[in-house]
């Protein structure tokens, strides 16, 4: 492993910056002295508040996965020493509303970009994305970097083409190309369609009165659940300290519950949650008693559940010396107070 980067003000673009993985990143490599370009889309509708703290120290530049030409034309203008692609359709339920959508932006994007820095004959090195939903139904527990994978959804089978076409350049072209595969990382800036941010969201709701129950799908499936801000370190390392491109899992190797998030979450904002199937009475709980109404609605669930995603994180530690610094329950905490505060501002408003 080596020591240290290897070049002085590298430069680093990053696909996807408006995202939860990208603003953590983009704030990472600032701090380590990086000129960063972020890859936006041509007339997009992006919210940036999640990269509104360092728009001045940052360049957004225009591009677009689903074009090629696109691709060339920004790979060949800003030579960037590394590329990290995060840009995706990356929220499951919505790859079976958009399966093709989904497989062009997550699965040939990738395409895309590599054959960019191919055909412009770059030392580039490259970052994918890739996502513990590969393995879906799981072949072993806990799944390392041998695990076969076994997609359950058109997101996770677009995921695996990326993976694998990374794979394919690295070893067909000599690209340091190379794939991170991480677990379930959640933070604050998590988008609010995901289930865990909309657990954190309704604690802070229901404490201001704005909402009364929280509807949820599947309560058992179980995740490897680590902070955001973690991980994008694990990418960096992955270009920067190792000789030969190599892919790592990334996690915490610790899973946990839906349920279990959601009554850490609660329990740490004073509630007691009470569990209901859909269909069920209303009855009129008092808040003043400190319950919570939780419901499990079918509409949530998915046509094909990934039931536990469990990483052994064993390389990552070995050989590149990175672990999780926030603990699952820190983790959940800073969510609720977040959102807590986030309501409490709007309020004031």
């Amino acid at each position: 492993m080596k020591n240290e980067s290897r070049k002085v003000n590298p430069t680093a673009l990053i696909t996807g910056i408006t995202g939860q993985d990208g603003s953590y990143l983009a704030d990472f490599l600032l701090e380590k002295g990086y000129k960063v370009y972020g890859m936006v889309r041509r007339n997009s509708t992006e919210n940036f508040e999640r990269i509104e703290h360092i728009r001045d120290k940052i360049t957004l530049v225009q591009g677009d996965l689903l074009d090629q030409m696109s691709m060339n034309s920004l790979i060949r203008h800003y030579k960037p020493d590394e590329v990290y692609n995060l840009a995706a359709q990356s929220f499951v339920p919505t790859s079976w509303d958009q399966p093709v959508y989904t497989g062009e932006a997550t699965g040939l994007g990738v395409t895309r970009l590599l054959e960019s820095i191919r055909y412009n004959l770059l030392e580039t090195r490259f970052y994918q994305a890739s996502s513990s939903e590969m393995f879906g139904r799981v072949r072993e527990i806990p799944q390392n970097e041998n695990t076969p994978f076994y997609p359950r959804s058109p997101y996770g089978v677009a995921k695996v083409y990326g993976h694998f076409i990374t794979v394919n350049y690295r070893e067909s072209y000599g690209l340091f190309a190379v794939s991170g595969i991480l677990f379930n990382h959640e933070s604050p800036r998590r988008g609010k369609e995901f289930v865990t941010r909309k657990i954190t969201d309704a604690v802070a709701r229901i404490k201001y009165g704005l909402q009364d129950v929280l509807r949820l799908g599947t309560l058992d499936a179980k995740r490897d659940w680590g902070f955001a801000g973690d991980y994008v370190e694990m990418m960096w390392r992955m270009l920067n300290l190792q000789d030969e491109p190599e892919d790592f899992v990334v996690g915490t190797g610790i899973a946990h519950s839906v349920r279990e998030f959601a009554t850490i979450a609660f329990n740490y904002a004073g509630y007691d949650i009470v569990w209901e199937d859909e269909g069920y009475e209303e009855k009129g709980l008092d808040r003043k008693t400190g319950d919570v109404l939780i419901v499990v609605d079918r509409k949530y669930f998915r046509p094909a559940e990934v039931h536990q995603l469990l990483a052994d994180p064993t390389n990552s530690l070995k050989k590149l010396n990175w672990s999780p610094k926030v603990k699952f329950e820190q983790l959940v905490c800073m969510m609720v107070d977040s959102d807590m505060n986030c309501i409490e501002r709007l309020l004031k408003k």
